[in-house]
């Protein structure tokens, strides 16, 4: 078996660091944007008087950072070839995501808000998978020119993993002669709300509670009658931009549909495996990051006159954790292998359980990595002007 890395996805690695050297990194020490990433960042994101939403000013550096990727031929990466993307494989976009986030916090990527310079693209594999050409044309090419913006409505306050049990529900009405769905519920967790066009929410129109068929996919504009932000939920970092959104008596036309009607379980599945295990390597960088960084602090930190990193008390947990990723990432590149070898939607039956598998222990490992670098960092570590607790990616 051949574990080494395609020449030309090596040569993409170099050529993307070159670009962060060259128009990220600059772009980061402008005008004190530095204050985003050092130990101001909180503050300096958040917009305190808007609920603790994201301060315009932050997410137009990020709009600023991905026009500079784009213009260069790196954000769409993962896109398909006709909306000017290269269809990156899912092997290549993990690489490429744990290279990232091994470099620790940076304009270039940002795992608390699934910002980076080479995107992230889930919803444009449901919507090409999925969507009608009308939809493909309103949400592929309103993404890329920045017309609109769609947030992801699965999970609900009191059905998370499990999505068959979900309480929102759609039946069919006619309003004003035009046939379409009544929709009501309540959805936690749509990132992006407060700048978003629409929401893609997934609601039950038959069957019973807990059986995978009967659920379908409405596009459903944000700002439609009886769509309303319930809250923005506060995380452990700020700013928050995950909201509970409730839906009561709105009405979308049967254009709104995406997909078929009653087999909507397949278009989140889709997002959900192709997301997870991006987001999987972005944990693996992360916790790659805090053990190098660990490591280099250990060597550096003479107590008493001697090194840190020579009390075994110190080198075991390292060791342990570094064993810990190396392991990760051979399971990691090998279930992104395999999912590139299997139509898309063969994945759930074939392999979702390595895709959560890499997602759980991703996780874990990247949390035990953080905790273990602020622990050997000692107060410096607890403080801000260290960011291991930014290390940890959104879920």
């Amino acid at each position: 078996m051949d574990f080494s890395l395609p020449p030309d996805l090596i040569q993409f690695l170099k050529d993307l660091d070159a670009f962060i050297e060259r128009e990220i990194l600059p772009l980061q020490n402008r005008n004190d944007n530095i204050r985003f990433f050092d130990h101001r960042r909180e503050h300096a994101r958040t917009n305190w008087d808007a609920g603790g939403l994201p301060s315009d000013v932050w997410e137009d550096l990020l709009t600023e950072a991905v026009r500079r990727a784009d213009k260069a031929g790196f954000y769409r990466l993962a896109f398909p070839k006709e909306y000017g993307g290269q269809e990156a494989t899912n092997l290549w976009m993990a690489v490429i995501r744990e290279h990232l986030a091994a470099k620790g916090l940076g304009l270039f990527n940002d795992l608390q808000n699934e910002h980076s310079v080479v995107g992230n693209a889930p919803d444009v594999v449901m919507l090409r998978g999925f969507g009608t050409k009308e939809q493909k044309k309103q949400f592929i090419w309103g993404r890329i020119e920045g017309r609109t913006k769609t947030t992801f409505g699965l999970t609900e306050p009191h059905h998370g993993s499990d999505a068959t049990h979900m309480a929102t529900k759609a039946v069919r009405e006619t309003r004003g002669g035009v046939k379409g769905w009544r929709l009501d519920g309540t959805k936690m967790w749509q990132s992006g709300q407060h700048k978003a066009t629409h929401c893609i929410i997934f609601a039950r129109t038959s069957g019973t509670s807990g059986e995978a068929k009967g659920i379908t996919a409405f596009f459903v504009p944000a700002k439609a009658p009886g769509v309303k932000v319930l809250s923005y939920q506060w995380t452990f970092n700020m700013p928050t931009d995950h909201a509970t959104v409730e839906l009561a008596n709105v009405f979308v036309p049967d254009s709104a549909v995406f997909g078929q009607v009653d087999k909507g379980l397949a278009i989140a599945q889709s997002f959900v495996h192709e997301n997870r295990i991006r987001q999987a390597a972005s944990s693996l960088g992360a916790a790659t990051y805090c053990i190098n960084e660990t490591v280099k602090y250990a060597r550096q930190r003479k107590p008493f006159g001697e090194e840190l990193a020579k009390n075994q008390a110190i080198q075991f947990p390292l060791v342990e954790l570094a064993t810990q990723a190396e392991m990760l990432r051979l399971l990691i590149r090998k279930t992104a292998w395999e999912m590139d070898r299997m139509p898309q939607k063969d994945v759930e039956k074939m392999i979702s359980d390595k895709v959560s598998m890499c997602n759980y222990w991703a996780n874990r490992l990247c949390t035990e990595a953080a905790d273990r670098a602020m622990q050997v960092h000692g107060g410096i570590g607890y403080s801000r002007h260290k960011p291991f607790e930014q290390s940890v990616p959104q879920t």
